[in-house]
């Protein structure tokens, strides 16, 4: 028998907030998290790109100082979006054996790791910290959750790039569906705005150039865009099956509904042009869901700003919505956030349930001239989602040619 999957709480850290009411604030007020970089490193290494999406607030500053301490960034963004989303669901009084992580990472503990190198070569291997190894591994972020919330049932990790916590939020509803958990601490978090990365997707040409003016700099279907902008911080959902979160009288924001997760297997970092996975992947949670594409009100698009990318998910969206797409209130939030990698997919869920909630589609700033290859309904202005029943997809592709789709509901009891 299908069970109800149902969202009870929200945390969120980026650059445009540090909590999830912030963020959404901010997000629909139009607020660019965009900035120059202001470390020694950027002119040390001569970078070519000088500017990102840095967390507005920094997360060792809300930890406590011994817990921060031990933890890589990309996990002190995650516990703090996780204590906040624990929160939000009013602290579930839940069976420790009950409880699961599906938690996700595009690159893990990036800083810890070549923090640790720079010490090994300057000051020998007595100075290398004997927590190094907890602190960069990828399933870092999902071991410190389970120990803080004192999780039992699972602690998975996803590493699939930028579809990493959209696929991490699709484990969970399959999880709980499975009756594996009663409740699930889902998400993603990322800390990687580092010289090497930032360098090294400069090297791509992935990254926008424009370090006169870093506000505007992410700029999805506008014809000038030219590469993403690099963001930081972490995005939780607290999943429950409907029972559980009836039997506790648990605020409910949406439900999700189905998921789906598919591979492109086209090129290791460029999808593929005709969209076919990430059709696969829209359709898959459709049908998970029972639902059609006459139903969807409402697209968070991956649409990171960059030339091919963009257009490659509009193929893939008219494909299975048809002419009705250009209907569709479409928001491209990260040209607000940057683009979290890791992180993204469960940040833009979370603006997919808060539009459901507040029936607005969230603006997409930063349009200069919409390209005409890719027609969608986007505005610089929050859209009105109308008063009928609502259903969001929210999607997320990666390198490695991942592909994930979640899709959301308004809840009904």
């Amino acid at each position: 028998m299908t069970k109800r999957i149902v969202v009870t709480g929200i945390g969120a850290s980026s650059a445009i907030g540090g909590t999830a009411p912030e963020n959404w604030t901010n997000l629909l007020a139009g607020m660019s998290g965009g900035r120059s970089l202001e470390h020694e490193w950027v002119a040390e290494y001569e970078l070519p790109v000088t500017f990102a999406a840095e967390a507005i607030v920094r997360p060792e500053t809300v930890l406590a100082r011994p817990q921060a301490k031990r933890l890589d960034p990309s996990s002190q963004f995650a516990m703090v979006a996780a204590m906040e989303a624990w929160e939000d669901a009013g602290t579930p009084d839940v069976d420790p054996e009950r409880l699961g992580i599906d938690f996700a990472t595009g690159i893990g503990g990036v800083w810890t790791l070549l923090d640790a190198w720079d010490t090994l070569r300057e000051k020998g291997p007595r100075r290398v910290m004997p927590m190094t190894v907890p602190m960069l591994m990828p399933n870092a972020a999902a071991g410190n959750l389970s120990l803080h919330f004192q999780a039992r049932a699972f602690a998975r990790t996803v590493a699939s790039a930028c579809a990493s916590s959209t696929e991490s939020l699709v484990n969970a509803y399959e999880h709980l569906q499975a009756g594996l958990a009663d409740v699930v601490i889902a998400g993603g978090t990322e800390s990687a705005i580092h010289p090497i990365t930032v360098a090294s997707f400069a090297s791509m040409q992935a990254l926008s150039r424009r370090n006169d003016d870093p506000a505007t700099a992410s700029r999805p279907y506008s014809v000038d865009r030219d590469g993403f902008v690099m963001g930081e911080g972490a995005g939780v959902l607290i999943l429950e099956t409907e029972e559980h979160a009836k039997a506790r009288g648990a605020k409910i924001y949406a439900e999700l509904v189905g998921g789906g997760v598919t591979a492109d297997s086209y090129h290791i970092t460029a999808n593929d042009p005709e969209g076919r996975g990430a059709e696969r992947a829209v359709r898959l949670a459709l049908e998970v869901a029972g639902r059609t594409p006459d139903e969807i009100t409402h697209i968070n698009a991956h649409a990171t700003s960059t030339p091919v990318g963009d257009p490659n998910e509009y193929i893939a969206l008219r494909n299975v919505i048809g002419d009705r797409v250009h209907q569709i209130p479409v928001s491209a939030t990260k040209a607000s956030t940057g683009h979290l990698l890791g992180g993204t997919g469960a940040l833009e869920a979370i603006y997919a349930i808060l539009a459901i909630r507040d029936r607005i589609a969230p603006p997409t700033i930063n349009i200069s001239t919409q390209d005409p290859e890719i027609p969608l309904l986007v505005s610089g202005d929050a859209q009105p989602l109308g008063d009928g029943p609502q259903l969001a997809i929210s999607n997320s592709f990666g390198f490695g040619g991942h592909n994930a789709v979640a899709a959301f509901a308004d809840y009904e009891g």
